[in-house]
């Protein structure tokens, strides 16, 4: 790549007011006007610089934006209390009633019910399709297609997309194309490859915490205007805002994303290649027997590796949550949704973070009931992490 995601972050410097270290937070939900004229102006979206409202921008939102849209290589972006604003807001502002979508079919939960049974209340009709299969993307295009949406690396099978055989189609027919880029933040720069708008839930891997939920959408200066527009940006109108004290919270975190990132991949394929020589059925990206290996390759910014998400398949929803309880028992991690935290968490997303998508539709997908999700920690000794979790499969004849 042409650009160091990190140093973008890095080279970033903000002043307080009182001359710290980290900008001042904006702990107000409105703001004053010198003059009558200046607030016309901002109502009018005339005016830089100056601030309106709390649900339109703040100064702690839009430092924690700059520094997004430095990360993924966008002319801007804007941050929504959770992921599921970032992607609704997206979805309403590029749809209107009788337009069509082709989706992923394997996407996060929550986005797959909005999609599903949301948007069609509205005239708004999704196709959900093999994302990994360009010629079946395309046949699915009509004449009313908007969007094109899915997931960089997808929830939670791990299936990558082709971003920029994506890009290819979305442009030959007038499309957008939407990528989720939250599982592989660094790791995979979706713009640099087409993407027009970019999204990430930071409530995951950017903030790395697990103690707030946000989101970004990364995009044009143009886009991201239409959004913010107090007249009919679904932004502004559906009111999914950050807080600005949640929003300096997640940029002092963004500073180490780096270092994460390295830290969650190293860990995540040390226990995948052990995974697999054990016998397990194992998905991750950094697996040579990974279909789409050499794809992600070609699109990863090297120093942030495969990312920290696997999927291991170990027979029945039975044997999956006796092995995740009993770990959570030898302190390996947390029986938790969600990902990107410092210890490691472990679910089965066919009975929790996709269960919006119904039965049928999880085989047709080969999502099965043995499936566990590992989102992998910063574990200091991963050699240590693995073998009490082998010993655990041992226990439970998993082996």
């Amino acid at each position: 790549m042409s650009f160091n995601l990190a140093n973008n972050i890095q080279d970033l410097q903000y002043f307080g007011e009182f001359g710290g270290v980290n900008p001042s937070i904006s702990d107000s939900s409105t703001y004053t006007f010198l003059s009558a004229k200046t607030m016309f102006d901002t109502f009018e979206g005339n005016a830089d610089g100056c601030y309106l409202y709390s649900r339109h921008s703040t100064p702690s939102n839009l430092y924690l934006g700059e520094a997004l849209a430095a990360m993924e290589g966008t002319e801007t972006a804007n941050v929504t209390a959770s992921g599921m604003g970032a992607i609704t807001s997206v979805i309403m502002q590029l749809c209107n009633a009788g337009d069509h979508i082709v989706s992923s079919r394997t996407i996060y939960g929550g986005t797959y019910a909005f999609l599903k049974n949301f948007t069609p209340k509205f005239n708004i009709e999704t196709s959900f399709v093999n994302i990994t299969k360009l010629d079946v993307v395309e046949a699915s295009i009509t004449k009313n297609t908007k969007i094109i949406y899915c997931e960089a690396v997808s929830n939670p099978l791990l299936e990558v997309a082709d971003i920029s055989g994506l890009a290819n189609i979305a442009k030959k027919h007038g499309l957008k194309l939407v990528v989720d880029n939250t599982f592989s933040p660094l790791s995979i720069s979706p713009a640099k490859f087409g993407a027009d708008i970019v999204i990430h839930s930071l409530t995951k891997f950017i903030n790395g915490s697990s103690d707030t939920v946000g989101g970004v959408v990364c995009s044009s200066q143009d886009f991201i205007n239409e959004m913010r527009n107090v007249n009919d940006g679904a932004s502004m109108l559906l009111g999914a805002t950050m807080d600005s004290l949640r929003a300096a919270s997640i940029l002092k975190n963004l500073r180490t994303l780096h270092i994460r990132m390295q830290q969650h991949s190293k860990n995540g394929l040390f226990l995948a290649e052990k995974f697999e020589a054990d016998g397990l059925k194992t998905v991750y990206p950094g697996l040579k027997s990974h279909p789409s290996h050499e794809l992600f390759k070609s699109m990863m910014n090297k120093d942030y590796g495969f990312g920290g998400m696997l999927t291991i398949d170990v027979g029945s929803l039975e044997k999956a949550n006796a092995l995740m309880e009993l770990m959570q028992s030898k302190k390996l991690g947390y029986l938790a949704v969600s990902l990107g935290f410092y210890k490691t968490l472990f679910s089965a997303p066919g009975s929790s973070t996709s269960s919006e998508i119904p039965e049928n539709e999880q085989k047709e997908m080969g999502l099965s009931n043995g499936l566990i999700r590992f989102s992998i920690g910063l574990d200091a000794d991963i050699e240590r992490s693995y073998t009490v979790m082998r010993e655990c499969m041992v226990e439970l004849g998993i082996f």
